[in-house]
């Protein structure tokens, strides 16, 4: 009588770094795999470019601001203005700024977690990876949107700020003509004993006009330029973690 032997058991799934409570599997071969790259040590060459391109370009704004304080325009502008919205205009991009920075910080990382991916390592791409498992071509696309939903809110702050240093500028314009105008005494415009007083009011008024519609445009579009780059970084993310799961619903 011929002998049946039972089969071999399946390999088992390994579970991919479970995340809220779920996870989703992954194949043995594709778990042994990710872990044999990340041994040799095998990095996309482009995992951090977005924190490169932030660097340079925040390293030449701020010798470009360097500059000028060496130079003493700064300081002009400071003592020009008697109402400080120069200096609340600058405190207000500061903290968009330092935002913006973490931000992109944040999706360089992520990016270069997906590019890298690891099973085992908690991420953006494992969560996303957990939520589509087993999912359909259309619940994929709607875990697609919502991620996309979410890092776009997440990012939306900084471009509220950006805005608002425009505003406040705006604001500090107007201020300015007022104090222009209210110098000028049309009674008295013609003794000459009132004129240079009402000229120093005249120019006090239209050097704070100025002064902060210039620092509220130009850290406006320093501000920008940060979140352009944070809005690609995140259009990259979203594209290469739905790539990513793509590859992992046909394995």
């Amino acid at each position: 009588m011929a002998l049946v032997m039972p089969a071999a058991p399946a390999a088992p799934r390994a579970p991919i770094a479970p995340v809220d409570g779920t996870e989703t599997v992954a194949s043995e071969p594709q778990r042994l795999a990710w872990l044999a790259q990340a041994a040799r040590g095998e990095l996309d060459p482009r995992r951090h470019l977005l924190l490169l391109r932030c660097a340079v370009i925040n390293l030449v704004a701020l010798a470009l601001f360097g500059a000028g304080w060496v130079q003493g325009y700064i300081d002009v502008i400071l003592a020009a203005d008697d109402t400080y919205l120069c200096t609340l205009i600058f405190l207000i991009f500061l903290g968009g700024w330092i935002m913006a920075l973490w931000r992109i910080a944040e999706t360089s990382r992520e990016l270069a977690l997906v590019r890298q991916f690891n099973p085992l390592v908690p991420s953006l791409a494992a969560r996303y990876l957990a939520q589509v498992h087993g999912r359909a071509g259309d619940g994929r696309a709607q875990a697609t949107t919502d991620l996309r939903l979410k890092l776009a809110h997440r990012m939306g702050l900084v471009r509220h700020v950006a805005n608002n240093l425009v505003l406040v500028g705006l604001i500090g314009t107007v201020l300015g003509f007022i104090i222009s105008l209210a110098g000028v005494d049309p009674d008295r415009a013609q003794e000459a004993s009132s004129i240079s007083p009402m000229v120093a009011k005249l120019i006090e008024g239209m050097s704070v006009a100025l002064y902060t519609t210039l620092v509220g445009s130009v850290l406006h579009i320093w501000l920008m330029v940060n979140y352009h780059m944070l809005a690609t970084g995140t259009v990259e993310l979203v594209t290469a973690i739905a790539e990513l799961g793509e590859r992992h619903a046909r394995s």
